[in-house]
């Protein structure tokens, strides 16, 4: 009887999930961001070969490091599948305003991240942030 819930729990979430990853968030105008959250992002190349043991480490690591940071939200890692520009990887993440965010970039693991990881791995990035258009 327990494996029968977790079945069929497991199946609603994965639905669920499934709508949200795939725009189920419809009924707020298409608005995945709240009105005051920052989606910050970064597409990077790094020195080691793609999918090397070295580039899943620092992958991993940069996963592991900054969601540890309370105010990061929505944390994912991309592979590039473009041909379209020369980057390889990306992490996304969501704060739910620009004073969490500021609180990131000043977060000790953060700038040791940086300092000790990406200055010495990543031989190129590009990063963005966002706000909700506002018309």
């Amino acid at each position: 009887m327990k494996r029968r819930n977790f079945i069929r729990n497991s199946s609603i979430a994965a639905v669920a999930g499934a709508g949200l990853a795939t725009g189920g968030c419809a009924a707020k105008n298409d608005q995945t961001l709240g009105a005051t959250q920052i989606q910050h992002g970064v597409i990077f190349s790094l020195k080691h070969e793609p999918g090397s043991d070295a580039a899943k480490q620092f992958l991993e690591d940069g996963r592991r490091i900054l969601t540890g940071i309370p105010v990061v939200q929505h944390f994912q890692v991309f592979n590039q599948v473009s041909d379209k520009n020369d980057y390889q990887y990306g992490f996304t993440m969501v704060f739910d305003s620009m004073g969490d965010y500021q609180l990131y970039n000043d977060h000790p693991d953060h700038l040791a991240f940086v300092e000790e990881r990406w200055m010495k791995e990543v031989a190129q990035f590009l990063e963005i942030d966002f706000e909700l258009y506002r018309s």
